[in-house]
């Protein structure tokens, strides 16, 4: 990800560009192809980044719409793909065992889209007629800015208006949200070149004064540092690293070590924690062993955690 404010307003201005000047049709094309490849880019790059970011610190989500960080306890993220139309939502917080609570939707959209309500909308019924899930559900949708925000709206204005769906405008958040880490470090992302890096530096700072957990620590530190990368994607990892301050403690024989455990902790992790949402898409305990490459009895007792009162055919 490049300096995100800088390239979303290239990008919005491009178009504009191309029409008011004569030119010739090769070069009007590749302008059209470069603005398409750039736009690609940075939706990559920022899709990756909050995937992550959601991944590891769930209760950064619920805290941008306004619910107790601790709500993330009770959810399992992922991304779905509604596989007959290749539709995939960003992300998607499965209530873990409460019927009652709603299913969440997210998607990040930092490229303008008229599209983009319809699209989503789309997305969401098709999960939904396709899941064996009862629960409600919420949306939430994560802009840079309001002026990204330019789908057309008029067919489905009843779901934006009554509270089902969230926009949420990164620099719109008020300075309350700012003084949470979670809060700082999604704004990170839309901080502007000349102020990231010491925007980056007071999040690590807050980091290690109030995360205790050595790995989660790490792992935001490590988060930190791509969303830096992506900014300056002309300077090297070192240059990263000094530019952060990060240079000395990663070279600490505490941090090395805990990098390995971190890993091996994190796929083993990793892997069960995607065990009943795997369940909910009907796959079995056989099939999820094998694509996992877990032992069978292992992933029996998680299944039948996830799910008390249904037997499993792997147990």
């Amino acid at each position: 990800m490049l300096s995100m404010a800088t390239p979303i307003k290239r990008l919005c201005a491009l178009p504009h560009s191309i029409h008011s000047q004569p030119e010739s049709g090769n070069k009007k094309s590749s302008k059209i192809k470069t603005y398409a490849t750039n736009a690609a880019s940075i939706s990559v790059k920022t899709d990756t980044i909050f995937y992550r970011l959601f991944q590891s610190f769930p209760s950064i989500f619920f805290e941008l719409i306004n619910q107790p960080p601790e709500t993330a306890d009770t959810y399992q993220f992922s991304s779905v793909e509604v596989k007959q139309l290749a539709f995939r939502i960003d992300g998607v917080f499965l209530p873990k065992s409460n019927p009652s609570s709603p299913i969440y939707f997210v998607e990040v959209q930092f490229q303008p889209d008229k599209k983009f309500y319809s699209r989503l909308f789309t997305e969401i019924f098709l999960y939904l007629d396709r899941s064996e899930l009862t629960n409600n559900w919420r949306g939430a949708v994560v802009y840079p800015s309001r002026s990204i925000d330019v789908g057309e709206t008029e067919r489905y204005i009843e779901l934006l208006t009554s509270g089902r769906v969230s926009r949420i405008y990164l620099d719109e958040l008020d300075s309350a949200a700012e003084q949470s880490i979670g809060i700082g470090t999604v704004k990170l992302v839309i901080e502007p070149q000349s102020g990231a890096a010491t925007k980056a530096r007071e999040l690590i700072n807050l980091a290690k004064q109030q995360i205790a957990d050595e790995i989660t620590q790490r792992e935001f530190l490590e988060l930190i540092e791509t969303i830096i990368v992506y900014k300056f994607p002309l300077k090297s990892r070192e240059e990263i690293e000094q530019m952060l301050g990060l240079s000395e403690l990663k070279q600490t024989k505490v941090y090395q070590e805990g990098k390995q455990e971190g890993k091996a902790e994190g796929k083993l992790e990793g892997k069960l924690e995607a065990i009943p949402f795997m369940l909910s898409l009907g796959a079995t305990v056989e099939q999820i062993a094998e694509a996992l490459g877990l032992d069978v009895k292992l992933v029996g007792l998680v299944a039948a955690k996830a799910n008390p009162n249904q037997e499993q055919s792997g147990e």
